[in-house]
Order: structure tokens, then sequence, then C-alpha cells
């Protein structure tokens, strides 16, 4: 989840460990702020709202970026894979293109409560940011919403 020599900064995509925030700010910043960056040069002035090529070949990561920039909390789990924290995760779906984000947490914590209003709060920052969201219940009732850039 932290940075890899070579690879780069990891946004939190939910199925990571807990990292303390302070350590992480400004890995962040620099990350998002370069996403940003790419999107005026590849786009344009006028494109900074649109998925850049970049974006649209590596959505997870892209979406995971701009909702831990936004500040909206990721969940977490612990050394088994199990639930730590409540919040949002975000998921490779059917199409190379797509992603899914779910609000998750342990067992018991609220998540499934939360959810609608948490994805819908996921939504309008990522629809800010120029991906299209559309918000679907899936089996057993839980919501998720499924993201894609513009066509």
């Amino acid at each position: 989840m932290v940075t890899d020599p070579g690879r780069g900064f990891d946004p939190a995509t939910g199925d990571g460990a807990e990292v303390p925030a302070g350590r992480r700010e400004a890995e962040l910043r620099t990350a998002y702020e370069g996403l940003l960056q790419i999107r005026r040069l590849v786009n344009g002035p006028a494109g900074a709202g649109v998925p850049a090529p970049w974006e649209v070949a590596r959505p997870a990561r892209a979406v995971a970026l701009v909702l831990e920039a936004s500040g909206i909390t990721p969940s977490a789990v612990d050394a088994e894979g199990r639930r730590t924290r409540t919040g949002y995760r975000v998921a490779a779906a059917s199409g190379a293109e797509r992603v899914e984000v779910t609000w998750v947490g342990p067992p018991g914590g609220g998540a499934a409560g939360e959810e609608q209003e948490r994805l819908t709060a996921c939504a309008a920052v990522l629809e800010e940011q120029g991906w299209v969201c559309l918000l679907y219940r899936g089996p057993r009732g839980r919501r998720f919403l499924e993201v894609e850039p513009p066509r």
C-alpha cells in the first residue's frame, strides 16, 4: 500500500492494512496532483475533468486515488484478511474499463446501513472527476457502484 521503488504510489483500495494517515498525506497529495497534471497535459486545460488514458487503462487504481484524495475512508483488513475498518472497497468488475465500489466493514459494524449514503457520496466525488457511476442493488440487496469512464 505504500510506495514501492520503481512502482509509484499505491492508493488505498480497501483491501490493505490500515496505514497511519500522516505517513501517506504527502505521497497522496503528490500522486493526486500528478493525476491532475496528466489530465491537463493529455486532455488540455478544459479536459481536467475527464479521465486520461492512463486512468482508463488502470481504472481501479485511478478510482481509488480519487476516493482517497477526497478524504473518503477506505476499508481495511488485518493480516488474516478480516475487515478491521468500514469504508470503500474498489475492485475490478466485468469489462476492462469498469470497477465496482462497495461500502464494507467488519461484521456487525453497520456498513450495510450506511452504504446508500456513502456510495452516493463516492459517486458525487467520482462524477465530479469525470467518471460515470451507476448505483445498483446486488445479491442479498447490497448496493454497489459500477464506475466507468465516459463514452
